[in-house]
C-alpha cells in the first residue's frame, strides 16, 4: 500500500472543540486517504497502528498515508505503534471451529501437532502446562468460554468445560487472576519496535507488561532502534494495563512510562468484569497525579461497528471516562473494520464535548495544595491559577520538550492551553495531552522578540484578539528543555 497524492478538501467537516483526545485504529475500513483525512478533520488526534495485524511494509505505508492526510488538513496527529505482545492462544482446528459443551472434557496439549477437534487442541503458547495446576480457571475467547483445570500431565492440560460455546482457531487464553509467565516483549515485538522507529512512531504501546522492568526493557529497545534509524526524538511509552499482575505494580509501571492504557478487554477477563470500572477510575486518577497520560480503551463504541449511532450505554461509558479525567478515548474495531468509521469519530467527539461542558473546573486547592521542587513546574501551575482567576482567553506555553504543557494539562481548567514548539516531534507527541492544542512555531532566541512572535501567531490564528487577556510561559535563555522560568500576563493591544 502506498500513499496516494492527496487533493485539497472541498468542504472539510467542522471539528467539535473539546479537550479530550480521540485515538482511532487504522485498518481496512479507514485506510482510504480521503476518508482518513475526513476523520482527522472531525476529531482524530492519534492514529493507532495495530501490529497484531499486517506486515512491516503495511505499517510503513499506512504511516505515510497518515502523515499525508494530516498535512492535507493542516494538522499534526501522533502515530502510536501498538505491539502485539505474547501470543497466548489455542492452535487451529481441523474444521476451523468446535462447539464445546458444558461438563465435557477438553485437552489443551502443547505437544499436539495435528489440528484440533471436539476433544482437544494444540497450543501456540507452549508454557501453559507449567503455568497452571488443578483448580485453575482458564478463560478463552475473551472469557466467553470457561475451562476448569482438572490435572496436568506432561505437556497436556486436562480440563472440564464450565461455560461452553463455539471455539475457533487461535482464540486467546487468559488465566483467571493472572499468573501466566509469558514475557511482555517477544522476538516479533523487538522487530516491530525497529519498524515503528523507522516510520517515526510518536508513541509505542507495550502489551501485557507485568512490572516496571518490562517497560524499562521496552524503553531501551526503543532508544536503540531510534538511534539506529537516525531519529532525533525518543517515543513516548504507553503501558497497556491488561494483566492482573500489573495492578499492584501500577505505580512502579507509571513511574517508568509516559502513560498507560486502560485496556479493559483482557483486564476484564483476568480480574472479572465487575472489578474494571473501579480500576479504571483508580488508573486515571493515579496517572494524572503522577503527571502521566492515560488512554481509556476497548468497546467504547462497539455497536457502531455495524450501526450508525451508538447505544445510550456507550454514550455514558465515553462520557464517564471523560468526567474521570482521561486524556483520550480509543476506537479499535469501530474505525479499523467497522461500517461507519467517520460517523463514529464524529459521535465520539460530540460526546466528549458535551461531557466536558458539565465538568467542574479545578478548585483553588487543586493548584495550591501541591509542593514543587522544580521551577518549571511551579511556573506551569502559577499560569493555571492566575489564568483561572483572571478569566483569561488562553494559556500559552512556549515549550521545547512539551513538559510544561503536560503539567498544565493535569488540571481541569476550562481555558484552552496552546503549546508553541519549534519541534514537530514535540508537537505530535502533545497531540495526546488533554486540553492542549499543539502548534508549530519557530521562535527567536531573544525573549522579547519571541513573545511578540507568539502573540502574532495567536492573532493570526484568531485565538486571541484585541482586548483579550492571556497567560504565557517561556524559558530564558530560550530553547533549553526544562528551562521554563517566566510567566507573563498579557492583554492584546488594539
Amino acid at each position: 500500500m502506498t500513499a496516494a497524492p492527496l487533493q485539497p478538501t472541498v468542504s472539510a467537516p467542522s471539528r467539535v472543540r473539546r479537550a479530550t483526545k480521540i485515538v482511532a485504529t487504522l485498518g481496512p475500513a479507514s485506510s482510504d486517504p480521503d476518508l482518513l483525512a475526513e476523520m482527522i478533520a472531525v476529531g482524530v488526534n492519534v492514529v493507532r497502528l495495530n501490529f497484531s495485524h499486517g506486515t512491516a511494509q503495511d505499517h510503513i505505508d499506512r504511516a505515510a498515508v497518515v502523515r499525508a492526510a494530516a498535512q492535507r488538513e493542516g494538522r499534526e496527529v501522533a502515530i502510536m505503534a501498538d505491539l502485539q505482545g505474547p501470543k497466548i492462544r489455542v492452535g487451529k482446528f481441523a474444521e476451523g471451529r468446535v462447539q464445546l459443551e458444558v461438563g465435557k472434557p477438553f485437552v489443551l496439549d502443547a505437544a499436539r501437532t495435528e489440528p484440533g477437534d471436539i476433544n482437544g487442541v494444540g497450543l501456540d503458547y507452549k508454557e501453559l502446562p507449567r503455568d497452571v495446576k488443578a483448580g485453575d480457571v482458564l478463560l478463552l475467547n475473551d472469557g466467553l468460554i470457561v475451562l476448569t483445570v482438572e490435572r496436568v500431565l506432561g505437556e497436556a492440560v486436562y480440563t472440564t468445560v464450565t461455560i461452553g460455546g463455539e471455539l475457533s482457531n487461535n482464540k486467546g487464553i487468559n488465566k483467571q487472576g493472572g499468573g501466566l509467565t509469558a514475557p511482555a516483549l517477544t522476538a516479533k515485538d523487538m522487530e516491530d519496535i525497529k519498524t515503528a522507529m523507522g516510520l517515526g512512531a510518536d508513541y509505542v504501546a507495550v502489551s501485557f507488561p507485568k512490572n516496571a522492568t518490562d517497560m524499562e526493557m521496552a524503553r531501551q529497545l526503543c532508544n536503540v532502534a531510534a538511534a539506529a534509524a537516525g531519529i532525533g526524538h525518543r517515543p513516548g511509552l504507553i503501558a497497556k494495563i491488561e494483566r492482573a499482575e500489573a495492578i499492584p505494580e501500577l505505580e512502579a509501571i507509571l513511574r517508568v512510562s509516559d502513560g498507560i492504557m486502560v485496556a479493559r478487554g483482557d483486564l476484564a477477563v483476568e480480574v472479572g468484569n465487575a472489578a474494571v470500572p473501579a480500576l479504571q477510575k483508580k488508573m486515571i486518577r493515579m496517572a494524572r497525579e503522577m503527571d502521566k497520560v492515560v488512554i481509556t480503551a476497548t468497546q467504547m463504541m462497539e455497536s457502531m461497528i455495524t450501526n450508525p449511532v451508538p447505544t445510550r450505554a456507550e454514550v455514558s461509558d465515553v462520557a464517564n471516562a471523560v468526567l474521570d479525567g482521561t486524556d483520550a478515548v480509543m476506537l479499535s474495531a469501530e474505525t479499523a473494520a467497522g461500517k461507519y468509521p467517520l460517523e463514529t469519530v464524529r459521535a465520539m467527539a460530540e460526546i466528549c464535548a458535551a461531557a466536558e461542558a458539565a465538568e467542574e473546573p479545578s478548585r483553588d486547592a487543586d493548584f495550591t495544595d501541591r509542593q514543587f521542587r522544580r521551577i518549571d513546574q511551579s511556573i506551569a501551575i502559577g499560569a493555571l491559577f492566575t489564568a483561572h482567576h483572571l478569566g483569561a482567553k488562553a494559556i500559552v506555553a512556549m515549550t521545547d520538550s512539551g513538559s510544561t504543557a503536560l503539567w498544565m494539562s493535569r488540571h481541569r481548567i476550562h481555558i484552552p492551553i496552546y503549546a508553541l514548539t519549534p519541534k514537530i516531534a514535540t508537537q505530535r507527541k502533545m497531540a495526546l495531552y488533554r486540553n492542549v492544542r499543539p502548534l508549530l512555531m519557530d521562535t527567536s532566541a531573544d525573549r522579547d522578540t519571541a513573545l511578540e512572535q507568539a502573540e502574532k501567531h495567536l492573532r493570526m490564528r484568531s485565538i486571541v484578539q484585541a482586548g483579550d487577556v492571556y497567560a504565557i510561559t517561556c524559558g530564558e535563555p530560550m530553547g533549553q528543555p526544562g528551562g521554563t522560568n517566566m510567566l507573563k500576563i498579557c492583554r492584546v493591544n488594539p
